[in-house]
């Protein structure tokens, strides 16, 4: 079965520093073909493996990276099966994935109860992205693009590493080979995705930058109340405990943000049912911005 192949590679990888493609194909009597397809797969589930190219090149697994494959447990398979159908919900070359591991006489099932669609009206073109990015990815080549963002419009060129799905949005990690420094790319904002004939040397990525953005600070502190019918959306986004109710219903908050331009944001989509009480230049923003609705529409 395919899943004990996986779970088999994985094993392989851990006990051993590098290996190569030829070496895995012929220990588990496959082509090198299926091999680079399980690779693939593995990397999908969320595993961090890594292949360098040269006369010493191979594939390894991140160091410091342990799973017990001695004894899987149901939740372990489950992982790797869910970081599976996660990004198949969102990729046009969906594979299967075998439902069940044998433990001698005990044989223990995926999540078949689960199903996983991250995708939405987005759908078409962000299954083709992501089907373009893992292509690069796997061959270490560059990726051009045209991006838009809060400052404008820019074409881009980076070296790929990740897909992240974070901040409920997918992402690309790479490195900006004009900024020199690696960086975050919203998939939504990238059109004319085209991979490159170039390839490029696989970087040791920092560790603080693996944090994708856990160093970004939410020292932009804004106090407001809301009205008690917003309360869902409050506990949807920042939990149950995120307010205080005042007598009258109404509910206090004190959160800090990232930036005053999203901000803004965050506060337009409550409309009248928000009010910011400090800072000043806040709330002076937001007058400005209801002004200028307003004159729209006299």
């Amino acid at each position: 079965m395919k899943i004990n192949r996986l779970i088999g590679i994985i094993m392989v990888l851990q006990q051993n520093k590098k290996v190569t493609v030829p070496y895995l194909a012929e220990k588990f009597e496959v082509s090198r073909r299926t091999i680079n397809r399980d690779i693939e797969d593995i990397c999908r589930a969320g595993i961090p493996v890594f292949t360098t190219q040269g006369s010493d090149g191979g594939i390894s697994i991140m160091e410091g990276f342990n799973l017990d494959t001695t004894v899987f447990t149901k939740e372990e398979l489950e992982a790797i099966f869910i970081g599976l159908r996660t990004i198949d919900s969102v990729s046009k070359s969906s594979k299967a994935t075998e439902l069940a591991r044998k433990f001698g006489e005990k044989v223990i099932p995926l999540a078949d109860n689960m199903m996983i669609d991250l995708s939405s009206f987005y759908k078409d073109s962000l299954s083709e992205k992501i089907d373009l990015l893992k292509k690069a990815i796997n061959q270490n080549r560059l990726i051009n693009f045209h991006y838009y963002y809060n400052k404008g419009e820019e074409d881009k060129q980076i070296e790929p590493y990740l897909i992240v799905f974070k901040w409920s949005d997918w992402y690309i990690f790479g490195y900006c080979t004009e900024r020199q420094d690696f960086r975050m790319y919203k998939l939504r904002r990238m059109w004319d995705l085209k991979i490159t004939d170039e390839k490029f040397a696989v970087r040791e990525i920092p560790e603080e930058r693996k944090q994708f953005g856990e160093h970004i600070t939410d020292d932009y502190f804004i106090t407001a109340i809301y009205k008690p019918s917003e309360k869902y959306k409050l506990v949807e986004e920042y939990g149950p405990n995120s307010y205080t109710v005042r007598e009258d219903g109404r509910l206090y908050t004190k959160w800090g943000f990232t930036d005053p331009d999203d901000t803004i944001l965050w506060f337009l989509k409550f409309g009248d049912k928000v009010e910011i009480i400090e800072p000043d230049e806040m709330r002076e923003k937001i007058k400005m911005i209801a002004e200028n609705i307003l004159d729209k529409y006299k």
